[in-house]
Order: structure tokens, then C-alpha cells, then sequence
């Protein structure tokens, strides 16, 4: 589950990317033999098996605002919902970010008019490269408890669990130090992260894979221009059309350095003919 206008910080070639990159993490762990040695390492639980779920709606579709989308949307044989994603930028309000999508799982899950008993046990996992609460540890798991009485769960099937790739304290099986190591330095010890790292350079040289990339990209990348056009009071019809026709001439040099250089941009819409003053 990811907010679309927090996706997007720099304009990484694919080749640059890891598997703590979105769009990484969402291709390999889309695999289901790759997502669930995952999932039971962080859980520490046997899962006989996972599948993949279609939500059926998301309360703001589309790009813009906080509307999400549920990349990594998973049920377990035992009716458990997991989502599962990574954070690689430090946010303040990532408790809050948290709260959000957990209360997003369940208005997917529960239908209008079905009795809550119906709300399925369900986690929201972070894979963050910081340590959100400067405690070093690995795993930071988080429920419902009593304040007066901290032996007094709510029990309300609600889960949020953070991984940190540069955990040191806490008591963590091997085979989860061994992902949180790879993801952390890229650095693959494991039959598992091995695999792993196959996967993420498979991707890589696939040229299907550059394409999507890439057209997921420009998605963003027009977000954003709307966004800068709305404060100028100029129309997003030009940019949109010439970040196409760069797409269209395989021309992703250029679509990144006029993402970041408007004299650039300029050029290239009076090249293509796309410029108001042409």
C-alpha cells in the first residue's frame, strides 16, 4: 500500500534501483514463493500459503491526495490480511501513515451493511532503512494494549509491525538478520537473498520491465508537473505530451534531466513542437 504523491523523491533509473526501492519491492515480492519466506521471517510463523487480493475499492481512487493503492495485498490460508511495503525516507507522521492504511485494509475487507465480526486479523508491515523511534532494534510490533494494564489486550486482530534493515538490538532469527542485512547493504549470504538478488537483476534486464517502469514513472512525474503547473496557472497538456513522445523515442535521458531542468524542458517542448509560443 503506498501514497502516490509520497512515491516519487528521485527519478532512479532502473538499473540504480534495489529491492528497497517501491516499484523493486512491489515487482520481485508480486512472486508469491518470493513474498512468503518474507512474511514468515518477520512473523516467525509457518504460512501454508498466501494469495494475492484485488481490493475491491480504495476511498480516493486515483493518484492524487491520500489515496492509496494495495501493491502488496495479501491473505494467508488462515484468512489474515497483510499488507507490506518499504519506507525509505524518514517521516514524522509515519505512526499516523500507519493508522491510515490499517483503517484502509479494513474498509476493503468489511462490505456496507456486514456485521464487524466479520473484520479479518490483519497487519500492516513497514521495511524501513531508519530506525523510526531510535531504539536500534529490528523489529518494532505494535497492538492495541490498556494503558492501566499493559497485560490487557484489546484483541482486536489488529497488527503494525517495522522491520529496520539497520536494527541491532532484539532477539531475531537468523534467516531474518540475513534479509535485513541484504536489504540494508545489497550484500546476499543466503540461498534465500541469493534468489533474491537474481530476481532484482532479472528486472533489471527485461526490457518488458524497463518499459512498465517507466510508464509508472511518467505517471508520477505528471502528479508532480500538475501540481507545479496549478501554482504557475499554466495547463499540463504540453509536459504530458512530451514526456509521451520521450517515452515513445526511448529517450529516458532526457525525460530525467528535464525533470529537474526547466531550461531543458523548454528546449525539448519547442523541439517537439509542443511549446504555446512555438
Amino acid at each position: 500500500m503506498q501514497n502516490a504523491s509520497d512515491s516519487v523523491h528521485s527519478f532512479k533509473p532502473l538499473e540504480d534501483l534495489t529491492l528497497m526501492d517501491d516499484y523493486m519491492f512491489a515487482a520481485v515480492m508480486r512472486e508469491k514463493d518470493n513474498l512468503k519466506p518474507l512474511l514468515e521471517c518477520i512473523l516467525g510463523v509457518t504460512i501454508t500459503d498466501i494469495t494475492f487480493v484485488e481490493p475491491q475499492k480504495t476511498e480516493k481512487e486515483g493518484y492524487h491526495s491520500h489515496g492509496i493503492r494495495l501493491d502488496l495485498y495479501v491473505r494467508d490460508n488462515t484468512n489474515r490480511i497483510f499488507n507490506v511495503e518499504v519506507q525509505t525516507s524518514s517521516k514524522k507522521n509515519l505512526p499516523k501513515r500507519m493508522r491510515y492504511y490499517q483503517s484502509m485494509i479494513d474498509i476493503n475487507v468489511l462490505a456496507p451493511g456486514v456485521d464487524y465480526q466479520n473484520l479479518r486479523d490483519s497487519f500492516v508491515i513497514f521495511i524501513c532503512n531508519y530506525d523510526p523511534f531510535g531504539q536500534n532494534r529490528y523489529l518494532y510490533t505494535f497492538e492495541n494494549r490498556c494503558v492501566e494494564d499493559n497485560d490487557l489486550s484489546l484483541r482486536d486482530g489488529s497488527i503494525k509491525m517495522i522491520a529496520n534493515t539497520k536494527g541491532t538490538n532484539g532477539e531475531i532469527s537468523d534467516s531474518l538478520r540475513e534479509i535485513l542485512l541484504y536489504l540494508n547493504k545489497g550484500k546476499a549470504t543466503g540461498t534465500y537473498t541469493k534468489h533474491l538478488d537474481e530476481e532484482v537483476n532479472l528486472i533489471k534486464s527485461s526490457e518488458e520491465r524497463r518499459h512498465e517502469y517507466m510508464v509508472m514513472m511518467i505517471r508520477e512525474l505528471e502528479i508532480r508537473e500538475e501540481g507545479k503547473a496549478e501554482g504557475r496557472g499554466e495547463g499540463i497538456t504540453e509536459i504530458n505530451a512530451l514526456n509521451s513522445w520521450l517515452i515513445s523515442e526511448n529517450r529516458f535521458d532526457d525525460l530525467r534531466r528535464a525533470t529537474t531542468d526547466p531550461a531543458y524542458q523548454a528546449k525539448l517542448l519547442h523541439e517537439f513542437s509542443l511549446s504555446k509560443s512555438h
